[in-house]
């Protein structure tokens, strides 16, 4: 009977569009008779030896039960054709690469970072905070890896050719631009030393750590040269290279997860239900974490629907006067941020004009400027975050608004300090006034200009981990001690703190753009910042499982990654910005650093390029040539041409199976309705009311 209602249904409603069970299973039957078992003969031989893995792609795509695609399998590598010795080797070679490539993901999954943390951060408060933790996890090896170049051609060189006197001698500039004297004189208090620890003064201030401690040292030999000086360029160059290759491969992973998911709600929402489970989890412990990562999960994609449908059942006056109010609330965060500009620039002239003040004082002047920093970026935020819920954005639109208000703070704020250094380093452009007429800089208050940057841009970095301590120690520990165990209704009202991601991310954003924007001045940075990170990933985790409580609410982390990211790359273009600057236009110091001898660092490369062979200028003369550029462009444009009309297939085939899949969905619920029709027509019980009978 239900063969025949469905029959009917069918040819009144769509003809031919669904068969009858009776028939699907007929041609499936059909399908299993068509299959060819003997795929491995020697016939098709030479089409099935290039790849292992067809055949089983094969029995994939067809339409078998388990039991058959087993047997199959089974038929078809128990046959053993006759290969030639040449496909042989070539299949064991692509076996044996198959299987090392293998070998190589398990064993990088292995020794990845902090894997099994992660898992369990990732469980209990959800893939939002864990977006956080893996960020930070990439941050760390980046700066690692950073480390390791700048090490590999600039610090271990210098000092092995420390010891080689074949350096250049500055005798072209002026006499009073060549006094440097970073040592004080006479004898240094014990105490003192920790400060210059902290400032990045005295003992600390020439030292491989900054700038000023590089010679110009030049090693020539018979089959041996090398240039401290253009290496000391190229591995910046090479090191912010390298930093955006990592950004941009990360930020296509990023993408390719959200196309993946489909960009919304019913994507997202497919890909969690039917790919979410992790079938490798063991133990009952693996298994809960994994249950509550999906459940926070769908608990974001509800809260997002909930939030979109009360937007939807707004009136024109409410969604007037919801506009109106977030176009005021947006001028007042406009406002605290330009506030939090205006001090910054008050503190760092403070600062630097008070920079000869010694002891206790002179350490807090000096860190004013990072103080005053800080200090913004902990309150405007914190503001910021009481005005968004004013606003009443998503989930989702709420963490970005946060990020892009918090990202202005930050960024700008180092435009403010570096702006108010260069206006006194450079007399505010004029290079013809009284302090920089002589040496084209300010001399008298800056010898080595580039020590003085990276030392401000050190004590961002080193006062940023003194903060986070602090704040563990002195903050999160005892509010948490507070609320466990008194009743009072100030500690019912405080309650335990919850992990803001955006805000945690902007941390790391902000202290990645520090340690870019230092790295031409402190070359050391990088390294100084992945142990900032090593310790700051300890320093949340603790603070996390310990003093924090899962957020009420969450947020998607699939979009969040990406967005990241995009932040991280803003951070990385303003830190390129400084860099090409500091290298095109102002002039090095005369009394140190590997450039004194040049106008601008940037005048080394063409010193050096004709210092070379001529065979080798004229290579590099016609690999700038237009003969060599304008087919390179032509080719560059045509592939790009390519991706992008592969892009637009791909994207095109994606929406016609989405449509494909919506249509289906619509004439299954009908022939369920015709069914039901059919069904109270003829007087049929259904299965519902059978049960309830």
């Amino acid at each position: 009977m239900a063969n025949i209602l469905l029959s009917e249904a069918s040819g009144t409603a769509c003809p031919g569009e669904l068969p009858s069970l009776r028939l699907r299973r007929t041609w499936s039957n059909q399908n299993y008779s068509q299959f060819n078992w003997t795929s491995h003969s020697p016939d098709n031989a030479e089409e099935e030896r290039t790849e292992e893995g067809d055949t089983d792609w094969d029995l994939r795509e067809k339409p078998l039960t388990m039991a058959l695609k087993r047997a199959a399998w089974q038929v078809q590598h128990s046959q053993a054709p006759v290969v030639s010795n040449k496909d042989s080797w070539k299949r064991k070679k692509t076996k044996t690469f198959r299987k090392v490539k293998n070998n190589s993901r398990e064993l990088l999954y292995v020794l990845s970072l902090w894997r099994k943390s992660l898992q369990k951060i990732g469980g209990n408060f959800g893939g939002g905070v864990q977006s956080y933790f893996v960020f930070l996890r990439f941050l760390v090896v980046l700066n690692f890896v950073s480390f390791l170049l700048i090490a590999a051609f600039v610090l271990i060189p210098s000092i092995v050719f420390r010891s080689v006197e074949s350096s250049y001698t500055n005798s072209t500039g002026p006499e009073g631009c060549r006094k440097y004297e970073p040592h004080p004189p006479g004898l240094v208090l014990f105490y003192n030393y920790f400060l210059d620890l902290l400032s990045g003064t005295g003992f600390m201030e020439y030292s491989y750590l900054f700038y000023g401690y590089y010679s110009n040292t030049m090693v020539e030999d018979r089959d041996f040269s090398y240039n401290i000086p253009l290496a000391y360029l190229f591995t910046a160059l090479f090191y912010f290279g390298f930093c955006l290759l990592c950004i941009i491969l990360r930020m296509g992973r990023a993408v390719r997860v959200a196309i993946a998911t489909g960009g919304g709600d019913v994507g997202n929402y497919s890909m969690i239900v039917f790919t979410g489970w992790d079938y490798s989890c063991l133990g009952d412990q693996a298994t809960k974490l994994k249950q509550k990562n999906i459940h926070y999960r769908l608990q974001v994609d509800l809260e997002e629907q909930r939030i979109k449908r009360k937007a939807a059942a707004l009136t024109l006056c409410e969604k007037i006067t919801l506009y109106s109010l977030r176009v005021l609330m947006g001028i007042l965060s406009l406002g605290l941020i330009c506030s939090a500009f205006i001090c910054i620039g008050l503190a760092t002239n403070f600062s630097q004009e008070n920079s000869d003040k010694e002891g206790i004082l002179g350490l807090i002047l000096e860190y004013l400027p990072s103080i005053v920093i800080t200090t913004g970026n902990f309150l405007v935020p914190l503001l910021c975050d009481q005005i968004a819920k004013v606003e009443k954005y998503s989930p989702s639109n709420t963490v970005i608004l946060a990020l892009l208000r918090a990202v202005v703070l930050r960024l700008l704020s180092l435009v403010v300090l570096l702006y108010t250094l260069w206006n006194q380093i450079t007399c505010g452009g004029d290079n013809k006034s009284e302090e920089c007429n002589l040496c084209q800089y300010n001399h008298k208050d800056y010898p080595c200009w580039e020590t003085r940057v990276g030392q401000e841009m050190y004590k961002l970095t080193l006062f940023d981990v003194l903060i986070h301590f602090a704040l563990l120690i002195l903050v999160e520990f005892p509010r948490r001690i507070v609320v466990d165990h008194s009743s009072s209704k100030l500690a019912r009202w405080l309650g335990r703190q919850e992990f803001v991601v955006p805000a945690n991310v902007l941390l790391l954003v902000y202290g990645q753009t520090v340690v870019w924007t230092g790295a031409l001045f402190c070359p050391l940075l990088p390294l100084i910042n992945t142990i900032k990170f090593i310790c700051l990933f300890y320093f949340k985790k603790i603070t996390l499982f310990y003093n924090c409580q899962p957020a009420h609410k969450t947020f998607r982390s699939t979009n969040s990654a990406f967005f990241f990211l995009l932040v991280l790359f803003i951070g990385w273009c303003w830190a390129t910005a400084v860099m090409v600057y500091s290298l095109a236009v102002i002039h090095p110091s005369f009394s140190c650093g590997p450039f004194r001898f040049f106008r601008t660092m940037w005048s080394i490369i063409p010193t050096s390029f004709y210092s070379l062979h001529q065979s080798s200028q004229e290579f590099l003369f016609f690999v700038g040539s237009q003969a060599f550029l304008i087919p390179v462009f032509v080719l560059a444009v045509v592939g790009l041409c390519y991706f992008i009309s592969l892009s637009a297939v791909y994207g095109n085939s994606v929406a016609l199976m989405r449509l494909q899949l919506k249509r289906e969905g619509r004439d299954k619920q009908f022939l369920v309705k015709q069914i039901e029709e059919l069904s109270k027509k003829l007087h049929i019980p259904t299965h519902n009311t059978t049960v309830q009978n």
